[in-house]
């Protein structure tokens, strides 16, 4: 899809989340498994396991990371956010890791 094609997308889908009131993007996620990461000894597979297939890819600091998040938003009460960021080291351990919710 073209830029102008996803920008069109998305703002179609900002009009109809401000015409129905609340947005939800992301996927949901087993929250329960944050607790069994270990820095330096959990890997790749074993967090596609825990929570499968991440949201969003990305680098950071030339890290490997993974999204996985849950976002909704209502113009008629309070945001609902869960997300977690795992950064990976060169060898597929976990680097490090940040979980966050609004729950």
């Amino acid at each position: 899809m073209s830029i102008i094609g996803s920008v069109k997308t998305l703002s179609v889908a900002l009009m109809l989340a401000a015409m129905v009131g609340c947005a939800t993007v992301g996927k949901d996620f087993a929250t329960h498994n944050v607790d069994q990461i270990q820095i330096g000894e959990t890997t790749r597979a074993d967090i596609q396991e825990m929570f499968g297939e991440p949201w969003r890819t990305g680098i950071e600091d030339g890290k490997r990371t993974w999204t996985y998040g849950k976002y909704k938003w209502s113009a008629f009460g309070d945001a609902e956010t869960t997300d977690l960021v795992v950064r990976f080291n060169q060898d597929g351990t976990v680097s490090s890791y940040v979980y966050n919710t609004t729950e």
